[in-house]
This record gives structure tokens, C-alpha cells and sequence, in this order.
């Protein structure tokens, strides 16, 4: 039997299944100062190791998975993974994104590029 006879006759027969988990969009707050925006976003049960923060295309997306020690702890299996995304903002230095994880609360801080922080006009005397 050949290997493209092989694989016509399994996708025919019996497609790949792909485990995909549920997700839901957490809860966020947004600050915005003159130096940068900071997103806030809780996610109970997430470690740094099952956290991906990433900025695609003008866009910033973060997914965290929950231990299975948090669902046990919570005493309900299958619980759904966090997973967000947005647009990000014109004039937001997206090479100087940074992102940090402390007890379940994750916080991502988008700098502002200099064209959009204040500035001071010198005056000049004549």
C-alpha cells in the first residue's frame, strides 16, 4: 500500500481528532499614564510556565492554562483556559512590551513611544 494511499484512506475513514480546550476572555482593567498603557488581567491558577504573552501583526494576545493543582483545589476538572486579545494602539513601542505574573495577576505594560509622551518646549530668549 502506498504512503498517499495510506493517508487518503485515514482522512476518509477517520479523521484527526484536535483536543481543543475551552477558553474564556478575563476580566481586565486598563491604565494609561503619560509613560504607558498597563493591562491587569486575574488569572487564578496560572503559573509563568502555562502563560504565552505575544504581540502579532498589531495585535497583543495572552493565553494561560490552570494547573491541575488549581482545579483540584477548586474541586471542579476541565476548567477553561484564559485567552484575550487586542489591538494595539498606534504609537506603542511594541519592541518594549514587557509582561510579569505575581500571584495569579498579570500585568503587561505597553510603553508609548517618545512621539506620544509630553514634553517640555524650551523657550528661548532673544
Amino acid at each position: 500500500m502506498s504512503t498517499d494511499r495510506s493517508l487518503t484512506h485515514r482522512a476518509e475513514s477517520n479523521p484527526e481528532k484536535i483536543q481543543q480546550r475551552p477558553a474564556v476572555a478575563p476580566a481586565v482593567d486598563i491604565y494609561e499614564s503619560a509613560e504607558e498603557l498597563l493591562v491587569v488581567a486575574d488569572l487564578p491558577g496560572v503559573t509563568q510556565d502555562r502563560l504565552a504573552v505575544r504581540v502579532e501583526k498589531g495585535e497583543l494576545t495572552f493565553e494561560g492554562r490552570r494547573t491541575e493543582a488549581a482545579e483540584r483545589e477548586q474541586g471542579v476538572e476541565g476548567l477553561p483556559d484564559f485567552r484575550r486579545s487586542f489591538v494595539v494602539p498606534q504609537g506603542i513601542d511594541s519592541e518594549k512590551i514587557s509582561a510579569d505574573l505575581r500571584a495569579g495577576v498579570l500585568r503587561i505594560h505597553l510603553p508609548k513611544s517618545a512621539s506620544l509622551k509630553p514634553r517640555q518646549i524650551p523657550i528661548s530668549v532673544s
